[in-house]
């Protein structure tokens, strides 16, 4: 079976150009992100912590082609504070990172000192 996913053919300077050609052996890749919101208690400590440690899983987890982590700066009462944005090369990437042990410690911080967290996977 056939699988596609959008390439990104790029000019002389780099730019992108015509984003939407297929490539027949090209698979998905998969977008992960994750939003927190602390509880009102969590300590800056604590946020930098957890930040630090959501920052240091692409040099303990194989195959996480991008990985950005960053707080919020509008600040808006929609807001979270701290959100992630990851691109993993295929399913069983992501999977790999969601179980590993490490990737497991972090959650359970996440967890511990947030009041909200949100998520999303999906393909480009």
């Amino acid at each position: 079976k056939s699988q596609s996913r959008k390439v990104r053919p790029t000019d002389q300077a780099g730019k992108v150009r015509n984003a939407n050609i297929r490539c027949k052996i090209c698979l998905e890749m998969l977008v992960h992100i994750v939003c927190w919101k602390y509880k009102a208690d969590t300590t800056d400590e604590q946020r930098d912590d957890h930040i630090a440690k959501l920052r240091a899983l692409p040099e303990l987890i194989r195959n996480i082609e991008s990985f950005e982590v960053g707080t919020d700066v509008l600040h808006l009462a929609r807001s979270f504070d701290t959100g992630l944005v990851a691109k993993y090369p295929d399913r069983a990437a992501l999977d790999f990172y969601n179980d590993h042990p490490e990737h497991q410690k972090v959650v359970a911080l996440g967890r511990e000192i947030a009041e909200k967290v949100v998520s999303v996977d999906f393909e480009i």
